[in-house]
């Protein structure tokens, strides 16, 4: 059965820092492209960060700087290392596979930046 699982995220006050992790089963994440999506309430889900399977990396203008994806592809994990946390930066964050025609969604894990 193939499955993302996020975990991570929580209550962070603005300037911190949070780590998520994004477990992978069912599959090997080695083909393919891994991205971190969020949806922030009233709003359209939006590419946060891209890791390709060649290793080259993208990211949200909005988060160029302070955040930073990362894969292991021998333990199947994906992470975002989010620093500099800002209230905007709060919405529900999804990890995302794709390979050619074939898509995968986890379920999400909220982020919440509050003081």
């Amino acid at each position: 059965q193939v499955q993302l699982v996020e975990s991570g995220g929580g209550l962070v006050v603005p300037g911190g820092s949070l780590r998520l992790s994004c477990a992978a089963s069912g599959f090997t994440i080695s083909s393919y492209a891994m991205s971190w999506y969020r949806q922030a309430p009233g709003k359209e889900r939006e590419l946060v960060a891209l890791n390709n399977d060649g290793g080259n990396t993208y990211y949200a203008d909005s988060v160029k700087g302070r955040f930073t994806i990362s894969r292991d592809n021998a333990w199947n994990l994906v992470y975002l290392q989010m620093n500099s946390l800002k209230p905007e930066d709060t919405a529900v964050y999804f990890c995302n596979a794709v390979q050619r025609n074939t898509i995968y969604w986890g379920q999400g894990t909220q982020v919440t930046v509050s003081s």
